[in-house]
């Protein structure tokens, strides 16, 4: 079933978003809300991914990032234990309508809340990452494992801190010397394929909406990283937790928080 999966995304990607990219008339692009953008591509790919997975798997419950947007009540769904599919059929929607090549498509299947496989897909480069629980993270058909991390001084991080608290913000803001800054890519899919390739070292983000973070902790976790809410509960999807915080390993997850979110507390 993850190569079923796999394979119905690449095809999604092919024929609902390439021939789309950098050719979307302005009636094509819509602001949903203060600065955050929908395109014919977003709905278009999420049908063919909510028809296609349902034809996979009969009687599954698929979530996806523009149906939850239509109708929220979909998202009481999400701790249901029958097979649950959270969808975002095009991560990095600003960059894609922008014409820049930071996009990607994520698919995750919980049980209960809780990622139990995971596919991103970056769809310019071809590059596919598949986890399943259990059975670790594989990149184009090779094993991820990831490797120790340096000290958090030598550590590459991205900090998105726009949903922070203000002064946690502003706290957070003026560490950033503390560690190097290599900013996000403004696409959840992509920043997890760089930590994944060894490109990052960390990922800190605040808004947690369950498409966004849902493949890429359980992507981390397999390949021998460390995801997990800010207090150190492991990532489960629900309506109302915020934060998660992804690391290579286990010692700079620590790091990370002590220093960046100390209010927290030990």
């Amino acid at each position: 079933m993850l190569e079923q999966i796999a394979g119905l995304i690449r095809d999604v990607a092919e024929t609902e978003l390439l021939p789309r990219f950098r050719h979307l008339a302005d009636h094509e692009i819509e602001e949903k809300s203060p600065g955050d953008v929908v395109t014919v591509a977003d709905r278009a790919a999420e049908d063919r991914l909510t028809e296609g997975l349902s034809r996979l798997v009969p009687g599954c419950t698929v979530i996806g990032e523009e149906a939850a947007h239509a109708d929220p009540a979909i998202l009481d769904r999400l701790a249901d234990e029958g097979p649950v599919f959270v969808v975002d059929p095009l991560d990095g929607t600003a960059n894609f309508a922008a014409g820049r090549p930071e996009f990607a498509v994520m698919v995750a299947q919980l049980r209960c809340g809780r990622p139990v496989a995971a596919w991103i897909y970056d769809a310019l480069g071809g590059h596919m990452a598949v986890a399943e629980a259990g059975g670790g993270t594989w990149l184009e058909g090779v094993r991820v494992r990831l490797g120790k991390a340096p000290p958090l001084a030598e550590a590459r991080g991205a900090a998105q801190t726009r949903f922070l608290d203000q002064p946690w913000r502003d706290r957070l803001d003026a560490r950033r010397g503390d560690f190097v800054d290599v900013g996000s890519t403004l696409c959840a899919g992509h920043d997890y394929l760089r930590l994944l390739g060894g490109q990052v070292d960390f990922l800190l983000y605040w808004r947690t909406l369950p498409w966004d973070h849902a493949p890429g902790s359980l992507l981390v976790q397999e390949a021998g990283g460390k995801s997990a809410r800010p207090d150190g509960r492991d990532f489960i999807c629900d309506r109302t937790s915020r934060g998660i915080l992804s690391a290579v390993d286990e010692s700079l997850w620590r790091q990370v928080r002590a220093n960046l979110l100390p209010h927290l507390g030990n």
